[in-house]
C-alpha cells in the first residue's frame, strides 16, 4: 500500500510538473498571436478611420499630357500624418503641337506613316523632390483621399534626329536623310517613310534644363497599403537653349502644358 501510494503521488508530480513546462512553451506562442491580432486591430481601425499612416511608399505612373506622354516612379518618405517627402524619375516624349503623322505609299500595297518636316524627337529624364499635403483623408474605407503636391528639379533633354527614307527620282538610290538635309540638297526624292525608332541614336544630343509641377492626387484605393490614384497638374519646364522640334516653327526653351496620370502602388 505504501509503494502505491509512493507510486501515485510521484505520477502527480510528474503531470503537475509536465503541465507547467507545456504552459511555458505555450507562452511565446501566445504572445506572437497576441501581437498579431493587435495590429490586424490597429489595422483594421486605421481603415475606418481612413489615416494614411506609413513609412514609405513605391508608386508608378503613366502620364498623358497636352504635348506628348511618359511614365514616372514615385519614392515616399513619411514626415508627418498629414506631409509626405517625395523623390520622383520621369521618362517622356514631348510632342510639338504642330505636328501629325501621314501616310505615305512605298508602292500599292506597303504604306509607312511619318511626321512631315519634323527635325528631331524629344525625350525628357526629369528627376524632382517635393513633398505632399493631405487635404482631406478618406473618412471610411470606401472614401477618396485627396492630397496636394509641389516637386522641383532638373531635366535631361534628349534630341534624336528624325531621319526618313527617301528614294532619288533620278537615280532610283535609296537612303536615310533629315528633313534639314532634304532642304539643303539640290537632287530630288521622294520620301519612303520614317526611317523608324532606332535610327539617330548616335547622333544624340543633350539639352539640360530645370522643371517645376503642381498637381491634385485622388487616392481611391479601398486599402490604405495600397496606391490607386488619379493625379492632374500642370508642369513648367525651362531648358538652357532652344529645341528645335519642326522645320519652319519657332523653336522653344520654355514649355507648359497639363496632364493626366493613373497611378498604382504601395504603402509600407
Amino acid at each position: 500500500m505504501k509503494k502505491l501510494f509512493l507510486s501515485t503521488l510521484s505520477l502527480l508530480i510528474c503531470i503537475t510538473l509536465f503541465a507547467q513546462d507545456s504552459t511555458g512553451v505555450s507562452q511565446p506562442g501566445r504572445g506572437r498571436k497576441n501581437a498579431k491580432r493587435q495590429r490586424i486591430d490597429n489595422l483594421i481601425r486605421m481603415e475606418e478611420e481612413g489615416d494614411l499612416i506609413f513609412n514609405k511608399h513605391n508608386i508608378f505612373g503613366i502620364r498623358l499630357a497636352t504635348d506628348g506622354y511618359g511614365i514616372n516612379f514615385e519614392k515616399g518618405k513619411f514626415m508627418t500624418p498629414t506631409r509626405t517627402m517625395l523623390y520622383q524619375f520621369e521618362l517622356n516624349e514631348k510632342k510639338s503641337p504642330k505636328e501629325h503623322k501621314v501616310s505615305s505609299g512605298q508602292d500599292q500595297f506597303n504604306y509607312s506613316s511619318l511626321v512631315p518636316y519634323k527635325l528631331n524627337n524629344f525625350y525628357i529624364f526629369k528627376m524632382a523632390v517635393g513633398q505632399q499635403h493631405l487635404i482631406g483623408g478618406k473618412g471610411n474605407k470606401n472614401g477618396v483621399a485627396v492630397t496636394a503636391l509641389y516637386t522641383g528639379g532638373i531635366s535631361l533633354g534628349m534630341l534624336k534626329p528624325y531621319y526618313v527614307d527617301v528614294q532619288n527620282t533620278q537615280t532610283q538610290e535609296t537612303s536615310r536623310k533629315t528633313y534639314l538635309d532634304l532642304v539643303s540638297d539640290t537632287s530630288s526624292y521622294f520620301v519612303t517613310g520614317a526611317s523608324g525608332f532606332t535610327v539617330g541614336w548616335g547622333h544624340l544630343k543633350i539639352k539640360p534644363g530645370l522643371n517645376a509641377k503642381g498637381a491634385l492626387r485622388f487616392d481611391y484605393a479601398r486599402l490604405n497599403q495600397t496606391v490607386t490614384a488619379i493625379e492632374v497638374g500642370l508642369t513648367g519646364e525651362y531648358y538652357f537653349s532652344k529645341i528645335p522640334q519642326l522645320l519652319l516653327v519657332p523653336q522653344k526653351t520654355f514649355f507648359f502644358n497639363a496632364y493626366v496620370q493613373i497611378m498604382f502602388g504601395s504603402r509600407k
